[in-house]
């Protein structure tokens, strides 16, 4: 889907994979600038356990389309457990959690 009303036509991508090293898979929205491929741009990650495409989504799709469409990505994720992703969501901020960060933030540098 592409949303043309901002500085930056937008492009919604859903059920993006993340492979992480232990093989857990995360699943990702990302909203893009439709042309992040050919000009990079910063991203903007969010990562909660209230699932990326309900609980909070009325409240949360007019925001990601207006960031991306000034100019930067933005990446909600399922994390560990939660919503769409494989593993058990253990607890808060665990010292696991934050190695999946390192590892999506790492994956999201190395994308086109």
């Amino acid at each position: 889907m592409i949303v043309e009303r901002f500085p930056h036509a937008v492009e919604r991508r859903d059920a993006v994979e993340i492979a992480l090293s232990d093989g857990t898979r995360i699943l990702a929205t990302l909203w893009l600038p439709v042309d992040a491929e050919t000009a990079p741009v910063p991203a903007v990650v969010e990562m909660v356990p209230y699932r990326r495409r309900d609980g909070t989504v009325f409240r949360d799709w007019p925001m990601q389309p207006y960031v991306a469409g000034h100019g930067f990505a933005y990446c909600r994720i399922d994390l560990r457990g939660s919503g769409d992703s494989d593993g058990i969501l253990a607890d808060e901020y665990t010292p696991r959690e934050q190695s999946d960060a390192e590892e999506i933030i790492a994956w999201l540098a190395a994308q086109p």
